[in-house]
C-alpha cells in the first residue's frame, strides 16, 4: 500500500514532468526560435566543419566541439532569457506563483527544456560530424562530450534568467544577440585562439564561453585544458548569475 508521501512525491514528479514537457513543445512551437536554435550550429558545422576541413578529421572534430558549445549556449540564453522577460511583462510569473504547483517547477521546466534543446544540438551535430566530417571518437569521448554539452548549458540558463528578468520583452532579443555572438567570438569558439591577437588571447577565460569551449575540445581530444579550473569557472557564474535572478524574481514576480 503507497504512503501518502510517496504518493505526493509521485504527484510531484508528474508535475515537474509534464510542465518540462510542456516547455519544450512550447519553444518547440515557435519555428522562430526553435529553428536557429537547432540549424544553426549544425549549418555552421557543414560549412566550416566539412566545406573549408577538406576532409581533415582533425578540424572535423575542432569544429563538432566549438560548434557543440556554441549550440548549447542559445537554449538558455534564447529559450529562458526571452520567455521569462515577455510572462514577466504579461504578469503571467504572478500567475504561476498563485497556482498550486511546486515552486521549483517553474524554473524545472525551462532547465529542463534547456537541456532537451541540448540533447538534440548534440545529436544533429554528432550525425552531420560522423557521416559528413569523418570524425572517429571513442565512445568515452562521445559519453564525455554529451556531458559537457548537457551540463554546460545550465551556466547559460541562469545567465538568460537573468537576462529575462532584467530586460524588457521587446529589448531581450537584442540582449541575447549582443551577449552570444560577441561572447562565442571572444571564446575562441569561431576562430582558434591561437590565431587572435595577444589581447584577446589573454582574456579569452574571463567569458564562460571559453571554459565551455575548453571542456568540449578535451572532450574530442583536442586540448588539454585545466579542467577543474574550467568547471570551477562555470559553476560560480552559474551560482552567481542565479542568485542574482532569483533575488530579482523575488522582487519582480
Amino acid at each position: 500500500m503507497e504512503t501518502t508521501g510517496t504518493m505526493t512525491s509521485r504527484r510531484y514528479a508528474d508535475l515537474y514532468l509534464r510542465d518540462a514537457w510542456y516547455e519544450f513543445v512550447r519553444l518547440l512551437r515557435a519555428p522562430a526560435a526553435a529553428i536557429p536554435m537547432l540549424t544553426f550550429p549544425a549549418m555552421f558545422y557543414v560549412l566550416f566543419g566539412v566545406v573549408f576541413a577538406h576532409h581533415a578529421p582533425q578540424q572535423a572534430s575542432w569544429v563538432l566541439g566549438s560548434m557543440g558549445a556554441f549550440g548549447v549556449m542559445a537554449p538558455g540564453l534564447f529559450g529562458i532569457g526571452i520567455g521569462v522577460s515577455i510572462e514577466r511583462e504579461r504578469g503571467l510569473l504572478a500567475l504561476k506563483r498563485a497556482m498550486p504547483v511546486p515552486p521549483g517547477a517553474y524554473l524545472g521546466a525551462k532547465l529542463a527544456m534547456a537541456i532537451l534543446f541540448a540533447l538534440a544540438i548534440f545529436i544533429i551535430l554528432g550525425v552531420l560530424a560522423v557521416a559528413l566530417g569523418g570524425v572517429r571518437l571513442e565512445l568515452s569521448e562521445w559519453l564525455a562530450l554529451l556531458a559537457t554539452m548537457l551540463l554546460g548549458a545550465l551556466p547559460f540558463c541562469a545567465l538568460g534568467l537573468l537576462v529575462g528578468t532584467l530586460a524588457s520583452a521587446q529589448a531581450a532579443p537584442a540582449v541575447a544577440n549582443l551577449i552570444y555572438l560577441p561572447m562565442s567570438f571572444l571564446s575562441g569558439l569561431w576562430i582558434p585562439l591561437k590565431a587572435m591577437p595577444p589581447l584577446l588571447r589573454h582574456v579569452a577565460p574571463i567569458w564562460p564561453a571559453y571554459h565551455l569551449g575548453q571542456l568540449a575540445l578535451e572532450s574530442v581530444g583536442l586540448v588539454q585544458a585545466s579542467t577543474w579550473h574550467a568547471v570551477f569557472a562555470l559553476l560560480a557564474f552559474t551560482v552567481a548569475c542565479f542568485a542574482l535572478a532569483t533575488r530579482r524574481l523575488q522582487r519582480v514576480g
